[in-house]
């Protein structure tokens, strides 16, 4: 356990650690959700299910000390990343953003940008 989950649980209180699941994902669906909501559902990682319409994007942000992936399953966008690197997001891709990054995700395309996104602590 590490000293982090200590704190969070009190003393006396054992933590249980994470099982293995299973989350389904709606290919089509409407909205954006959440899909791991991190400890004690995971050690690190959270996740969600993101559908950005056309023309809209996340808004600016950073990864901190995390490291993130997003998987595309349609749809098409870019990730700007604050050193002017921009990265293309089309079906059947991974992108990384690494840590102490900001960014932003725009929709480019003229259907719903579908991707899922994992961020996990780095450091």
């Amino acid at each position: 356990m590490s000293v982090e989950q200590n704190k969070k649980q009190g003393a006396g209180q054992e933590v249980q650690p994470p099982r293995g699941k299973v989350v389904q994902i709606d290919p089509l669906g409407l909205e954006s959700m959440p899909l791991l909501g991190g400890p004690p559902e995971t050690v690190t990682m959270r996740s969600g299910s993101i559908v950005l319409h056309p023309t809209k994007n996340i808004g600016k942000h950073t990864t901190g000390n995390n490291e993130e992936v997003l998987v595309v399953f349609s749809g098409s966008g870019e990730m700007r990343l604050a050193d002017g690197t921009i990265l293309n997001l089309k079906p059947h891709v991974i992108l990384y953003c690494p840590p102490d990054m900001e960014h932003d995700v725009f929709n480019t395309g003229s259907e719903p940008l579908r991707y899922v996104y994992l961020v996990a602590r780095a450091r």
